[in-house]
């Protein structure tokens, strides 16, 4: 059996997180790129959303996270049954989430629907893999905003994806498999493009979600614009 060894140490993020709402049962925030979610197991990977919000909000915890370059709209629960309650809306399928991404090159379709089993490796850590017989059901849906240049060379679609599954790296893996990986994406094909190599961040923003107050019953329906 191969051993995961993460040598990943994340550079410091200067940027804050951006609370948008919050009442005595959860937060919304705005997360920065460039942040962790959690606090990671090597002491150099502390800073973290949930390292930086236990010290305003004491026995605040996570109900799903953003990946380490992923920006973007993050709900906090402020105590455990909340939290509870949250996943199993997660758990359920029961919350909407929409992200605004940039992708490389002119995608042909305006709307389509990736579904594409990912599958865990050891042995590619971190990278997931595509595989028809180990992995788990995946399912995506896109829609092209507009089709643009940067400069006069590099060809960019503006999209917003809609993942109806909820796996580790869904959307960036997805995005490679139509042939337009996500721009930025130092895992799955973003910085390999002329043009690419030096954008300064994963091209991906979390920029709605949906969700039903766990104890007000209200449906919650947040935006937060990209900043790309």
């Amino acid at each position: 059996m191969s051993v995961i060894v993460d040598n990943f140490i994340a550079p410091p993020c200067l940027d804050e997180i951006e609370i948008l709402w919050q009442d005595e049962h959860i937060v919304l925030i705005n997360k920065p790129s460039g942040l962790l979610s959690l606090s990671g197991k090597n002491p150099q990977n502390l800073d973290s959303v949930h390292y930086r919000l236990v010290k305003i909000f004491p026995g605040c915890t996570l109900v799903h996270r953003l990946d380490f370059g992923t920006s973007g709209l993050m709900v906090i629960a402020r105590n455990k049954a909340i939290n509870a309650a949250l996943c199993n809306q997660f758990s359920q399928r029961a919350i909407s989430k929409v992200y605004t991404a940039l992708l490389c090159g002119h995608m042909e379709d305006d709307e389509g629907v990736i579904d594409a089993p990912i599958a865990k490796d050891p042995a590619l850590f971190p990278l997931m893999s595509i595989c028809a017989v180990t992995g788990k059901p995946a399912r995506s849906r896109y829609r092209v905003v507009a089709r643009f240049y940067q400069g006069t060379e590099l060809p960019l679609t503006r999209v917003e994806l809609i993942p109806e599954t909820g796996r580790t790296h869904q959307l960036r893996i997805h995005c490679q498999q139509t042939g337009h990986p996500i721009l930025g994406c130092d895992l799955y094909g973003g910085l390999t493009l002329p043009g690419t190599e030096s954008t300064a961040r994963l091209m991906l923003h979390a920029s709605g979600l949906d969700f039903v107050h766990p104890v007000t019953g209200e449906l919650i329906k947040a935006r937060n614009a990209s900043p790309f």
